[in-house]
């Protein structure tokens, strides 16, 4: 099960070039390699329910929660690890798939820290295959790239055209607290996403070597040290109307500000949000959360607290 090469072969030439011998703890040693396959069904009672599972340490994931009173049967899932981060060597794989009318609300326990690296790399893969009527808001926390640490991560969005999927992440410039800011070497996030046909629906490469480049200029980051994406992918006769309720209720000023665009065919949404703190960045994260379950589901939404 530990058998990960899909990752590594997929990994950037960028980002492969770190890939050295580690002295410590070598790749797809034990601990380095985390798996964690999910699939969710919705069962005869209207309840969203894990039907499989398979996990290997450092990945897990608890029980579902069902904490809404406005939707009984929707999971709340938390991908946990007890590592704390991801070390250099790391290669993660998520996979989660959803069918027969599976509703859930998946986040992290925390952040995703990439630990300072010195001879290699991490990457992370997740897999995410909704069927039809199915809907999902997966909204990780956000991701803290330490200094020389190098990252790769690809999500592969399999969506049906008649479900529904809001995927975000977030990336700050490291520990700020620390006084890092942009002293990673490289941060390498990839989206693509398909439909049930295998039709192509989008696909968005981020690539950020802030040694190599000023973020803080005009046209890049400018005064702002956070962005945060979010996908919005449903069927195609509500995102016009998305879009423009996105659009009035997401106040910008000038501590942040966002803009979103259609993506081909309408397939979707995208929202690009910059800002200087992460609350300031979920927040609006959460208000599209909130008025897209709103659209879809008819349903409330109420932001947990973790803490």
């Amino acid at each position: 099960m530990n058998d990960i090469k899909l990752i590594s072969d997929e990994t950037p030439q960028e980002v492969k070039k770190y890939n050295l011998k580690i002295e410590q703890l070598e790749v797809g040693k034990s601990g380095k390699v985390g798996i964690l396959d999910v699939e969710l069904k919705e069962n005869n009672e209207l309840k969203t329910v894990i039907t499989k599972q398979f996990s290997q340490v450092p990945l897990q994931i608890q029980r579902a929660v069902y904490p809404e009173n406005s939707l009984p049967g929707m999971a709340y899932l938390y991908i946990i690890s007890p590592s704390g981060g991801i070390l250099q060597g790391d290669r993660y794989k998520t996979d989660i798939m959803m069918k027969n009318n599976a509703v859930s609300h998946i986040t992290t326990q925390g952040a995703t820290r990439i630990y300072s690296m010195n001879s290699n790399s991490a990457s992370q893969m997740v897999n995410i295959t909704l069927d039809e009527n199915c809907y999902l808001e997966y909204i990780p926390d956000q991701i803290i790239p330490y200094q020389n640490s190098r990252y790769y991560q690809k999500v592969n969005l399999n969506i049906h055209d008649n479900a529904t999927l809001i995927y975000s992440e977030v990336l700050t410039p490291g520990r700020t607290a620390m006084n890092e800011s942009f002293d990673y070497d490289i941060c390498y996030l990839r989206t693509y996403c398909k439909n049930q046909n295998d039709k192509f629906r989008c696909l968005e490469n981020m690539k950020i070597e802030p040694k190599k480049y000023d973020m803080k200029t005009k046209g890049v980051l400018g005064k702002y040290n956070i962005v945060g994406t979010v996908y919005v992918l449903t069927k195609k006769d509500k995102i016009q109307k998305l879009d423009e309720i996105i659009n009035e209720k997401i106040e910008k000023s000038e501590l942040i500000t966002s803009g979103t665009s259609i993506l081909p065919n309408e397939s979707g949404i995208i929202v690009k949000i910059l800002g200087n703190n992460t609350e300031d960045i979920f927040e609006k994260i959460y208000h599209i959360v909130k008025i897209t379950r709103r659209e879809i589901l008819n349903a409330e939404f109420t932001k947990l607290r973790k803490n």
